[in-house]
């Protein structure tokens, strides 16, 4: 398995979040151990992991849910394990399942959350009004959730968890099981939070949607932090670049590719022909084996269309990292206790 030591900020200054050393065992297992990560003000972390890799513990760490065994954090400048009840009135959480009140009509459950927060009664129902508008559920404000297909189900638990303001959001997978359109429209409103100055910490096994929504990376597998980054730092730091080279003439694709081969320029696996492009995919690894493969074209005299370099997927990238794909079955961590759950 490969593995890049983990890199946390020394500096944390302009950090919603701020985690050190987080540990959290249950029993035998070490769902956290030793987590260190930053969301810096304003952006999405995207935290990555297989089932069981410890996200959602951290988020319920960070959250007040559960109580860590060790380490700090620190939320929007409040202290997790000191400070919690301050804490909770800066922050929101939408987790894997739409936690609403199904009995409740949709304006309700957001009335009663905002009333919760202390928020006076005028202001609790104008901000149930703009969240439904927002969130394109004004026509069902007054159904009882239990009515709501799951993509509606899943805005209003995004709505609520947005009733107070949060300066930190936790999205815990918050796609999952929704349909590509739906999930296009959650991607929409969390991007819109980040534009109006909320933080995000996203957790999520689905590769394209840390692409789409995050400033930066985290990769968790079995409770430890094993890389973290910009997502081109991480494509990079795995190693490995694709040139993609297509002649004008597509007669010269094989004859380009046996080149190649000849040249062992690379000293990685055989080049491949996409004749469906019409382009020859040539894997380099460093920016002179780059040099030497373009100077080879240029003296053979061969009339080039295009040249381009790809770098890995997202989704290669994790199963570098870790030794298998995000959506590998692992052993979920158990449940907290209840006495670990803050109240």
């Amino acid at each position: 398995m490969t593995r890049i030591d983990k890199n946390p900020r020394e500096d944390s200054a302009g950090s919603a979040v701020t985690v050190r050393g987080l540990v959290k065992h249950y029993g035998e297992t070490k769902a956290l151990d030793g987590v260190d990560l930053d969301v810096h003000e304003g952006t999405v972390l995207g935290v990555l992991g297989p089932n069981g890799a410890g996200k959602t513990t951290l988020v319920r760490c960070l959250s007040t849910l559960i109580t860590p065994d060790s380490g700090h954090a620190t939320v929007a400048g409040y202290d997790v394990l000191r400070q919690p009840r301050q804490l909770r009135r800066v922050i929101g959480l939408t987790g894997q399942y739409a936690s609403v009140d199904e009995k409740l009509p949709g304006w309700e459950n957001l009335y009663m959350i905002g009333r919760l927060l202390d928020l006076p009664r005028k202001a609790a129902r104008r901000r149930a009004d703009e969240l439904l508008e927002r969130f394109s559920l004004t026509e069902a404000a007054r159904r009882p959730a239990s009515t709501y297909s799951g993509g509606m189900r899943r805005r209003l638990d995004l709505a609520a968890s947005m009733i107070g303001n949060p300066a930190v959001l936790y999205l815990d997978e918050p796609t999952t099981g929704l349909d590509p359109r739906t999930r296009n429209e959650v991607w929409h409103e969390v991007k819109r939070m980040v534009a109006e100055g909320a933080t995000v910490l996203l957790t999520t096994q689905y590769m394209e949607e840390a692409e789409q929504l995050a400033s930066e990376l985290t990769v968790i597998d079995r409770g430890k932090v094993i890389a973290n980054g910009r997502i081109d730092e991480l494509k990079a730091r795995v190693g490995g670049r694709t040139l993609r080279v297509r002649p004008v003439d597509p007669l010269e694709l094989r004859p380009l590719a046996a080149m190649f081969d000849e040249l062992g320029l690379t000293g990685l696996a055989t080049t491949t022909v996409d004749a469906e492009t019409g382009s020859v995919l040539v894997p380099v690894l460093s920016d002179e084996q780059l040099t030497a493969v373009v100077g080879a074209v240029t003296a053979r005299g061969i009339t080039i269309g295009s040249i381009s370099t790809e770098l890995p997927s997202l989704d290669e990238v994790f199963l570098s990292l870790t030794g298998h794909k995000a959506s590998a079955p692992q052993d979920e961590v158990p449940a907290p206790a209840p006495e670990e759950v803050a109240v």
